[in-house]
């Protein structure tokens, strides 16, 4: 273990590397969420929300090595095989059926939601332990926000066409 690791130990640390799998797991469904809705996404203003969901999806992909690095730094393994995102993820996939900018919008503003709740209970648990932990989840939270802004202003926008 790391010294940035050594801050906690025992179960807490289990409890949170455990958490942090389960984060990592949203994070890739959530990358390939925006990353395949970029590919499909059909309707009005279809290139604005493309370059968007591009964007989410690049952060999506930071937040998980986020997660992977702290993860290995308090003694643990991060998940090693992509079936288990299914089995550990709090928030799910939605699979795109209907490629139309308003469900995509739609679906991806839900995980978002759902991953802004994640982190606020990641939050909470580490404040009082955890630093180092902490303060990258907040860091995550803010991006999880931010993205969840940037997905209902377009739906107001789609809204004024």
């Amino acid at each position: 273990m790391g010294t940035k690791g050594r801050e906690i130990v025992g179960e807490r640390a289990d409890e949170v590397i455990d958490l942090l799998n389960r984060a990592l797991a949203d994070e890739w469904l959530a990358y390939y969420q925006y990353w395949i809705g970029s590919k499909i996404v059909v309707g009005p203003m279809k290139g604005e929300v493309m370059a968007e969901l591009m964007e989410h999806a690049a952060d999506e992909l930071r937040h998980a090595d986020l997660l992977v690095a702290r993860i290995m730094q308090l003694g643990g393994t991060p998940i090693l095989r992509p079936e288990d995102w299914y089995k550990l993820t709090n928030c799910g996939y939605e699979v795109p059926n209907d490629p139309q900018v308003r469900k995509i919008l739609a679906q991806n503003i839900k995980g978002e939601q759902c991953a802004i709740n994640v982190y606020n209970k990641l939050l909470a648990l580490t404040g009082d332990f955890d630093p180092i932990t902490n303060e990258m989840v907040l860091g995550i939270l803010t991006d999880e926000v931010e993205h969840e802004d940037d997905l209902q202003a377009l739906v107001e926008d789609l809204e004024n066409i």
